[in-house]
């Protein structure tokens, strides 16, 4: 294993990489796995490591964080449910007026034909 510099030309930031080299079979050829271990401070020259503990939390639109109340979110739920549940209702009530006036319909044209 070794460390590898490398400078990144747009941003100028130096980063360390741990370099282990090993040979591929199915090509027949070295390789290397290369791991992020930091970059380098330009004022003292020492490593800074870099990772996903020092990353800012990503926070999507519209998802709830921690500081807000969930209650607000389960009343909202809540509340469409009950409306779901009346135009279901009215779906089975204005389906069963709509038989009601196909039958009534076909006993008409009986009656005159």
């Amino acid at each position: 294993m070794s460390l590898v510099r490398h400078t990144d030309k747009r941003s100028g930031v130096t980063y360390v990489y741990e370099s282990e080299s090993y040979w591929d079979k199915e090509k027949q050829q070295p390789r290397s796995k290369r791991k992020l271990i930091g970059k380098v401070d330009p004022v003292t020259g020492e490593i800074v490591p870099t990772g996903k503990s020092g990353r800012k939390p990503y926070k999507q639109e519209g998802v709830p964080s921690d500081k807000e109340p969930i209650t607000e979110q389960v009343a909202m739920l809540a509340e469409k449910d009950k409306t779901i549940t009346e135009l279901k209702s009215r779906i089975r009530q204005l389906e069963k007026e709509k038989q009601d006036m196909i039958s009534d319909f076909e006993a008409l044209l009986k009656k005159w034909s």
